[in-house]
């Protein structure tokens, strides 16, 4: 075993402390080292990470030789053996993103996520890649699309996107539109991807070119990652395709055989973790695109257009709530914002969009105070229907006003951004009921709706023939 007893110990054990760093002097290994280690629950091989500032002192990490991390508890190591030494570089190798004067023009516009990125082992953050050569070192296959240009517009979480955000995203489009890109690609975390797609479909409307939301629900330091067929995807079909709309672009099946683009009012975060999260509801998904190739699915998208002009509206009101109904419902819930000054209320009511009676009378207070108080159904799939039980009928006495098929989501979005425009009680309801961009249809397709539950005959036999 190689002991270390440099002057720089102290700074290659930096953040660790206690029980982790004092196991790691003893057993003689390092920061970095790439090791053989036994422990009471196995033995594994890989390089001992640094510990994040966040972390506890009890565990080492190890980056194990199929690239995923994983946590020892230091005190069950037995042995240690030093086999060799991997200090990182925090830097993504760069280079030049080489220009091609026949190849289209296309705009990443970047505001925080993972779909390039580097792990930053003294937080354990992944710190995304962003500049034109830092993507083109990260994913070399770039260069073959387009000429690719990059705006840092935020670097946040996406659960710290919100109004302002949505806002400024929206007139940077604008800008972008006007200078005469083949289309946008819009680097973002994925938890609230499907809210920000709401947002622009309201608030750029009429593109004449595709804008496209990307990014990966796992870091391009795991082999698992999706980030990189994601971008490559999302950079093709901004290029490439003939389709003009705001769209989700990320995995279709759990491999990366294609990516499905969503519309950006019918898609929804489905899954915690999977690489296929994303899931058009109610509807179908626009199409299938692989780098080089997009298959529709869908014929009644609009297309690309040679103009540089868009409708660019980006104005919103957020004193908007999104109220989730649950049994038992107390009538505070509805007058506390009422009370803090709320102007729109969404509620995700149960079945065909029903609450309980105590809320009656508060949510009469609510419309006679100003607010504008909308009803979506908490099932996502299916229609508002408040003319066949008396708890409907009664909630439009009171003056709640049916969403159709709005996603719950979809309809806070669209309220925030009509209550920017007006408070007037009938154009809010002329523009939340009117369609912009497919979040209310006329039907929704058979195959808009499929759950499969696994343990069924028909499913088991159903997956059986595919070659998974």
């Amino acid at each position: 075993m190689t002991k270390n007893n440099s002057a720089d110990d102290s700074a290659v054990y930096k953040g660790y402390k206690g029980t982790a760093l004092a196991r790691l002097k003893e057993l003689g290994v390092r920061v970095w080292s790439d090791v053989e280690i036994t422990t009471e629950k196995g033995n594994f091989k890989g390089v001992i990470l640094p510990r994040s500032e966040s972390a506890d002192d009890l565990h080492i990490v190890l980056k194990m030789h199929n690239g995923y991390n994983i946590g020892i508890l230091a005190d069950s190591i037995r042995t240690a053996k030093e086999i060799g030494y991997k200090e990182a570089h925090y830097k993504i190798p760069e280079q030049e993103f080489p220009r091609d004067p026949e190849k289209p023009e296309v705009t990443l516009l970047g505001t925080g996520g993972t779909i390039a990125s580097r792990l930053d082992y003294r937080t354990g953050a992944v710190i995304p890649a962003f500049t034109p050569g830092e993507l083109y070192g990260a994913v070399p296959e770039l260069a073959d699309i387009c000429n690719l240009d990059t705006k840092k517009l935020f670097g946040i979480f996406s659960e710290n996107m919100g109004p302002e955000q949505w806002i400024t995203l929206a007139k940077a489009i604008g800008v972008e539109i006007e200078k005469g890109v083949s289309g946008i690609v819009i680097g973002h975390g994925t938890d609230t991807m499907h809210h920000t797609a709401a947002a622009l479909s309201f608030m750029v409307q009429k593109t004449p070119v595709p804008i496209v939301m990307v990014g990966s629900q796992r870091s391009s330091d795991r082999p698992s990652s999706d980030a990189a067929f994601n971008l490559r995807c999302a950079v093709w079909t901004a290029a490439h395709s003939d389709l003009a709309e705001v769209t989700v672009c990320m995995f279709g099946p759990t491999s990366d055989k294609y990516n499905l683009l969503h519309q950006g009012t019918r898609v929804r975060k489905m899954h915690s973790s999977y690489r296929s999260t994303f899931r058009t509801i109610g509807d179908v998904p626009l199409a299938m695109v692989e780098p080089g190739k997009m298959t529709p699915i869908r014929s009644d998208y609009n297309r690309r257009r040679p103009d540089k002009s868009a409708t660019i509206d980006p104005s919103f009101d957020d004193r908007v709530a999104i109220v989730y109904y649950y049994p038992n419902m107390k009538p505070d819930i509805i007058e506390s914002l009422v009370d803090n000054g709320y102007k729109g209320i969404v509620i995700a009511g149960t079945g065909l969009g029903h609450v309980n009676k105590p809320l009656y009378e508060p949510l009469r207070k609510a419309v006679e105070a100003g607010a504008h108080v909308y009803m979506t159904v908490q099932t996502l799939w299916g229609y508002v229907q408040m003319f066949v039980y008396d708890t409907g009928r009664d909630l439009m006495d009171l003056g709640v006003v049916p969403a159709a098929n709005m996603l719950p989501e979809v309809a806070y979005v669209k309220l925030g951004w009509a209550l920017g425009h007006t408070h007037d009680r009938e154009k809010v309801k002329e523009m939340m009921l009117t369609p912009i961009a497919n979040e209310i249809t006329e039907r929704e397709p058979f195959d808009g709706y499929l759950i499969m539950q696994g343990g069924v005959p028909e499913v088991e036999e159903f997956i059986g023939k595919l070659k998974l």
